[in-house]
């Protein structure tokens, strides 16, 4: 499975984005689809996790409100929907996907990896 993220940018603050995350090769085998972030000198971070039908979804506290996290597995893609950016949500963005249908939100539970999208919020 691969997996290739787009859609970051540069943006002001109050600002939105929309991040694309399409799948290719055997997607028959992806199930929880998930955004996580990064900074430098930070550990990777959980945003948004999907699960595969979309009856089960995650948010960061800190993105609550304001972020929507969504798929067509029609098309096998993720999206993440980011409005009210602020200056703390720059960050590389990864997109990620489980090959199994167990319901996981940490890093470290994910099997595939997209490239990651660089998302930068000005002040």
């Amino acid at each position: 499975v691969q997996l290739q993220a787009s859609g970051g940018g540069l943006v002001q603050a109050g600002g939105s984005l929309r991040l694309s995350c399409a799948a290719s090769g055997r997607t028959r085998s992806i199930y929880t689809m998930a955004w996580f972030r990064q900074t430098p000198g930070k550990e990777r971070e959980t945003v948004a996790a999907i699960s595969r039908a979309g009856g089960s979804v995650y948010y960061a506290d800190s993105v609550k409100g304001r972020f929507a996290i969504s798929r067509d597995n029609a098309k096998n893609a993720v999206y993440l929907q980011m409005n009210s950016l602020k200056p703390d949500d720059t960050a590389v963005y990864y997109c990620a996907a489980r090959g199994d249908s167990a319901w996981y939100i940490t890093v470290r539970e994910y099997d595939y990896w997209g490239q990651g999208t660089q998302v930068t919020v000005s002040s």
